[in-house]
């Protein structure tokens, strides 16, 4: 029999692959159907970026809210798309250089406001942590009420798109990463003097609480952003498909 940890690690990991993967597709795959739909690259560019604005709002003001609370001074938010050579950029914040500490700060702060967003969307909106629970406990009767309610929620879509857009804008770009591995050699500094300080056994003892916590924190919120996925992903499947079969063109990704 699994150990209950063990199952949690292997649900983590589960859900991390697949909102790596579902990033990774939407964004090549919206491109591509945009792409078919209007034969003009600009103009694809344009509505990809248009479709995702309210997330890539979030994602620029998050870093802009972050840095000015930190003190750290910020130039003009674009959120404007833009080619730079073969990747697209959906906006930018200009950040003046800072300590490594803060830098980790303002990089991840657009992971921590969209998954704020989500919680509460998911929990007052949709009732997705029943929904979940249900799902992990292999109760299926009570998943699909739970979705049939979520269904019924008052302006279901409009908030299902905003989940959409937050979710798949909301993972943090290699520059936003750029300062982590020094905060991550840091915490790993201070753990080993506390270690080597006698505070091992109480040291194990907080760090399996936060992490048990924060492991159940990004599979439910992982959780609810794949599930509210489903019909946006499906409908750019489903064009792109009729696109390629109406106009005989087709789009390769590399």
């Amino acid at each position: 029999m699994i150990a209950p940890v063990l199952w949690m690690l292997i649900e983590l990991m589960a859900v991390l692959a697949l909102l790596l993967w579902a990033d990774r597709w939407l964004h090549r795959h919206l491109q591509g159907a945009m792409l078919l739909l209007t034969n003009d690259t600009e103009i694809a560019l344009w509505l990809y970026a248009l479709i995702l604005f309210p997330g890539v709002l979030l994602h620029e003001l998050s870093h802009a809210v972050v840095a000015a609370l930190l003190g750290v001074r910020i130039g003009k938010i674009n959120i404007l798309p833009r080619r730079m050579g073969n990747r697209i950029q959906l906006g930018f914040v200009p950040i003046q250089e800072t300590d490594f500490l803060r830098a980790s700060m303002i990089g991840a702060a657009p992971l921590f406001f969209g998954s704020t967003v989500i919680f509460l969307l998911g929990q007052f909106v949709f009732g997705t942590p029943e929904m979940i629970a249900a799902l992990l406990q292999a109760d299926w009767l009570t998943a699909v009420q739970g979705l049939r309610t979520a269904f019924h929620a008052p302006d279901m879509w409009l908030w299902a798109y905003l989940v959409f857009a937050v979710g798949n804008t909301m993972l943090p770009s290699n520059s936003d990463m750029h300062a982590w591995p020094w905060l991550v050699g840091m915490l790993l500094g201070i753990a080993a003097i506390i270690l080597l300080a006698g505070g091992g056994a109480l040291l194990l003892d907080g760090l399996s609480r936060m992490l048990t916590l924060a492991v159940r924190w990004v599979i439910l919120l992982g959780g609810s952003t794949l599930l509210v996925d489903i019909p946006f992903f499906a409908c750019v499947f489903l064009l792109e498909k009729l696109l390629v079969r109406l106009k005989g063109q087709y789009i390769v990704y590399r």
